[in-house]
């Protein structure tokens, strides 16, 4: 028994899935959007700082030295500590470690702002051709073209849709 949409059209597996995973990024988007996603002191220093924690007593801890912690916490400020390092020194101060990619706009506004771009690309060359006919659109048949191709390309995510060409 297939799902069928509001306007009568069958919905696949791969349609619900692919919402799923939109409704997923969507919620991390509505959620964390806003949210600053560095410190100035970076996290680990923050949260370290905020429970009154010493860098001596977060290295015994871990059973580190002293230094590796000033060694992390700068490492998380220019990008090159590892994703388990910032794991196993959330742990040891009773915190998680979240890892996300979230991203600016909805999943809807980043491809339908990709889906403009492709469009007015595709209509660009074709009113090359056309004015070269003398049958160049106006800007209301130019705006009217890109909205309908955008929809198009929206609707059938071609497999050359994340091409740069």
């Amino acid at each position: 028994m297939a799902l069928i949409t509001q306007k009568g059209d069958p919905v696949g597996i791969q349609d619900i899935v692919l919402k799923q995973y939109r409704d997923k990024v969507n919620q991390a988007y509505y959620q964390f959007g806003d949210y600053p996603l560095k410190l100035s002191e970076g996290w680990l220093k923050t949260v370290r700082k905020a429970l009154g924690m010493s860098g001596t007593q977060l290295a015994k801890r871990l059973d580190v030295t002293k230094g590796r912690i000033s060694q992390t916490e700068s490492g998380e400020l220019s990008g090159s500590v590892t994703l388990k390092t910032m794991h196993n020194m959330a742990q040891a101060m009773n915190c998680r470690f979240v890892y996300a990619v979230i991203p600016t706009q909805t999943i809807e506004s980043v491809i339908k702002e990709r889906a403009v771009k492709k469009a007015k690309e595709q209509i660009k060359a074709a009113s090359t051709q056309m004015a070269l006919e003398a049958q160049s659109l106006n800007d209301e048949q130019l705006t009217y073209a890109i909205d309908q191709l955008t929809s198009e390309i929206i609707e059938k995510m071609p497999s050359d849709f994340w091409n740069d060409e």
